[in-house]
């Protein structure tokens, strides 16, 4: 008997909805004002806002070639292994699992902890609480298969793109006009001189990171010769509008200074309008943003962990599609158990927004350097595959996408050192498991 494949279940409208909730999240209601510190003017703010979404859509239109050419639900994970082979695809998989996906559902289970705990608290341990309560929740209504997590997501997306249309209107129509202030103390060096721009971009880039785990759909969507390509324009164009108009309102309600000095710009800004019917308000709204984060995360990460299974004997315990529900129900399962453990560490640490992206950095941006290349060389040993979609103006928009990923390689690591040099610890246990874990394999297949 076949084994059990993922179906073309997602029209236009899901694939666009399930993007714009992998990309809208709680990271901007925490990254805008130290993006604002960091580029040291109100102009240059909006300005690196536009160009994330610029880097975005220049990305966008790369994954769009690989996703229709060798669609999978292994997305990036299947695209490495194509170019390079399978064992940096078993280090790309394993850092997926155990650092990129599992800590961005921890960090945003963690945050809709703190967020809901200012409308009920559940106690000293009321954050962590909450946290794990989610990830189960979540956890179930994804494995119940993708109907249930699509549908979830939709609602979500909703909401939350209304919160932040709800800020913008709060911003430019009702929030009084601040008061004159100095602009806050920045750094010595003048913007140009790369420091202050390099590490605004990582947390922009941060915040609309998510564009890129559409290619773990690429399989589930109807049509996806037009529709990959289109859902992805259209939910990048959409968070770069709203991404945009949200900055100008914090810059406009709060003032340069008061948005740099907040650390919680989407309060501070309701605050001043509603006062602490405001506050409880966004508390609401970030919730759900960070709700939208850790289910579309769910989503797209235990199809990852899916492909991971199929390709390694050693998890192959990953590697089942369930038919009845539609998804890879242990890896999701497995995925939540992660994140489940990811929490209780940050429980412990008490580690840090800042600092749990950090962690995932050099790591993010060094398969995304990977996979940029590997467009290039697939295009070179596999000229012949049907490419529906091709990048336009190849090989200058690629290349652009190839030096971006290189030059926020290095800024993780110029800039945020302490952190990301545990990511890259994890990496290395996952080398160590590969190479010791999977000694005799035989089966060299390659992945489908």
């Amino acid at each position: 008997m076949e084994a059990a494949t993922p179906k073309q279940v997602l029209s236009l409208g899901d694939a666009t909805a399930i993007i714009v909730g992998l990309i809208v999240g709680a990271g901007i209601f925490g990254t805008p004002s130290i993006v604002a510190g960091a580029v040291e003017s109100p102009a240059l703010v909006v300005a690196v806002w536009i160009a994330g979404g610029l880097f975005a859509i220049v990305g966008a239109l790369c994954y769009a070639e690989l996703a229709t050419a060798f669609p999978s639900a292994g997305g990036e994970y299947h695209f490495i292994a194509r170019a390079y082979g399978r064992p940096l695809a078993f280090l790309y998989g394993w850092a997926r699992m155990t650092v990129i996906v599992a800590g961005s559902i921890a960090v945003f289970a963690y945050l809709f902890g703190d967020y809901m705990s200012r409308v009920i608290k559940l106690g000293p341990y009321s954050s962590a609480i909450w946290a794990v309560l989610i990830v189960v929740v979540l956890t179930f209504v994804n494995a119940m298969g993708i109907r249930e997590g699509k549908l979830t997501q939709k609602i979500f997306t909703f909401l939350e793109v209304g919160g932040l249309v709800l800020i913008v209107v709060v911003g430019l129509f009702l929030a009084p006009e601040p008061a004159p202030a100095a602009p806050a103390a920045g750094g010595s060096a003048p913007w140009y001189m790369g420091a202050g721009i390099a590490s605004a971009m990582v947390f922009v880039l941060f915040t609309y990171g998510g564009w890129n785990d559409a290619a773990y759909i690429s399989a589930e969507v109807r049509d996806r010769e037009r529709n990959m390509v289109r859902a992805l324009l259209l939910s990048i164009g959409l968070v770069t509008v709203v991404y945009v108009l949200v900055n100008i309102a914090y810059l406009k309600g709060l003032g340069y200074d008061g948005m740099t000095r907040s650390d919680a710009v989407a309060a501070d800004l309701l605050k001043r309008v509603w006062g602490g019917a405001g506050e409880t308000l966004i508390s609401v709204v970030v919730a759900i943003a960070a709700l939208t984060s850790v289910n579309g995360s769910m989503i797209v990460g235990a199809r990852s962990n899916y492909a991971l299974g199929r390709d390694w004997p050693l998890l192959r315990f990953l590697g089942g599609w369930d038919e009845a529900s539609g998804s890879p129900r242990r890896a999701m399962l497995v995925q939540g158990a992660i994140a489940l453990a990811l929490v209780a560490f940050g429980a412990i640490q008490n580690s840090g927004f800042k600092g749990l992206v950090e962690y995932s950095l050099p790591v993010f941006w060094g398969f995304f350097l990977l996979t940029g290349i590997a467009l290039f060389v697939l295009r070179i040993r596999d000229p012949r595959a049907p490419r529906p979609f091709r990048v336009p103006l190849y090989p200058v928009v690629p290349a652009i996408f190839v030096l971006m990923c290189g030059y926020l390689l290095y800024a993780s690591l110029a800039y945020h050192r302490t952190h990301a040099l545990v990511g890259l610890g994890v990496l290395a246990v996952g080398a160590l498991v590969m190479l010791f874990g999977n000694r005799g394999q035989t089966a060299a297949s390659r992945p489908r």
